[in-house]
């Protein structure tokens, strides 16, 4: 993995969840050491969740300043995805400890924020070493969340789709209807038109 820094701690931030049907879109924003190396890290979507377990701790602990937010479905529905995927950025971004001098972004969309100049870089998350940090801790804090509604509605499986559009999800859908936790601006079913929402 290329670990280029723009300028000495930059910020990498990523989101997770964006394409799911359930629960929030989730972002997290990682500052790491001049110098950090970790054979192991890599963007969060090629690695087990075991190895994404593995690194959260080691990340929270000897990054400079981290931070994670969520965007819930009725904000999602209100502003839209793309946006509510920048809004989570920007909020994790709010909770570092310190203002990075630069900030790099995974994708190819990004609102700025505040007065830093920010590079939006295509698969960063399998580029640069702050974005992929980014990526698991967005990853496993979203993990988390919907393991923990699972619990109040099992019938959907979240522990296991994570709120992604399985079959299994649709099909639990079709059976018990929405939540509150789903995004009622998706394509919840291919038949959508007579989902009553």
């Amino acid at each position: 993995m290329e670990n280029f820094y723009l300028f000495f701690n930059e910020c990498g931030t990523d989101e997770a969840g964006r394409g799911c049907l359930a629960g929030p879109v989730t972002a997290a924003a990682v500052i790491l050491p001049e110098g950090f190396v970790n054979t192991t890290l890599n963007d969060s979507k090629l690695l087990s969740s075991k190895n994404r377990d593995l690194l959260k701790p080691i990340i929270e602990t000897q990054s400079l300043a981290y931070g994670v937010a969520h965007i819930h479905p009725k904000k999602i529905d209100e502003i839209n995805i793309l946006n509510a995927s920048i809004l989570a950025m920007h909020k994790a971004i709010d909770q570092l400890k310190e203002i990075p001098p630069y900030i790099i972004v995974d994708g190819n969309r990004f609102k700025p924020y505040k007065n830093i100049q920010h590079t939006c870089i295509i698969k960063g998350d399998s580029k640069y070493m702050n974005i992929a940090a980014a990526s698991i801790l967005a990853k496993t804090a979203r993990d988390a969340y919907m393991e923990g509604i699972h619990k109040e509605f099992p019938m959907y499986n979240w522990k296991q789709n994570k709120g992604y559009p399985t079959k299994e999800h649709r099909a639990a859908i079709r059976e018990y209807g929405i939540t509150k936790y789903h995004r009622k601006s998706f394509r919840l079913l291919p038949e959508q038109l007579t989902l009553d929402l």
